[in-house]
């Protein structure tokens, strides 16, 4: 083989080996990214869920798309500042007041709270079976039940078109796992320790309520009943 020849076939198994050089390192850093999204955390994604990980889930940082409008962030509803959280509680409580449903838009906002995953409740301060009747009245009259009414009406009715159902109560449940953040930790080890996927559904809404019962929680309630 001329020494020309040899020099081709050097130079080609060169570009092979630094092409999949290259691909192995796309792989790292696309795995890299995905972990860096989902913050380490066990089913829990988003943009606005900010820190979390299997044992810490409550969510940081300004919401996207409604929370600049809104002025509000999660970081405001924290035991340490409770006249900020009372007030953030009523910004969302007021849209429930303020805002009204009617036809498709009603007949979401009845699925979204009363029958996926069997609605959402206050729970932790009242016994209600969801935080609004099957006919779409409210069946709570605590702050948290008004603000979690408000922000549904919210993003149904102004940001409709950006949000499933599903992911509208899942949004929800971020601001429920905010008002009762012990239990809700103590949930997420619960669910862990079944190999139940911790997702802001799986902790908030019906789907499994009460499983935490008998392991023992810390019982803080941010805002009032």
């Amino acid at each position: 083989m001329s020494e020309q020849m040899q020099k081709k076939k050097s130079d080609a198994s060169f570009y092979i080996l630094m092409a999949v050089v290259i691909v192995l390192v796309g792989i790292l850093m696309y795995s890299l990214g995905k972990s860096s999204v989902t913050g380490g955390a066990i089913g829990i994604t988003g943009s606005s869920i900010g820190t979390a990980s299997a044992l810490k889930i409550i969510p940081t940082g300004v919401p996207s798309v409604y929370g600049a409008e809104l002025k509000i962030s999660f970081d405001d509803i924290s035991e340490a500042t409770p006249q900020k959280a009372d007030a953030t509680i009523s910004v969302l409580g007021n849209i429930d007041i303020s805002e009204t449903l009617e036809g498709a838009e009603l007949e979401r906002y009845i699925n979204i709270l009363y029958v996926l995953e069997n609605g959402i409740s206050c729970e932790y301060c009242c016994g209600a079976r969801a935080v609004i009747f099957e006919n779409g009245d409210p069946a709570c009259g605590c702050a948290h039940s008004y603000a979690m009414r408000g922000l549904t009406k919210y993003l149904i009715k102004f940001h409709g078109d950006k949000y499933t159902d599903e992911e509208i109560l899942e949004e929800i449940g971020k601001w429920k796992v905010l008002f009762f953040p012990g239990i809700h930790e103590t949930k997420a080890q619960v669910l862990q320790s079944q190999g139940i996927e911790i997702n802001y559904i799986n902790l908030a809404s019906n789907k499994y309520r009460g499983i935490e019962q008998g392991a023992g929680s810390g019982g803080e309630m941010v805002g009032g009943c």
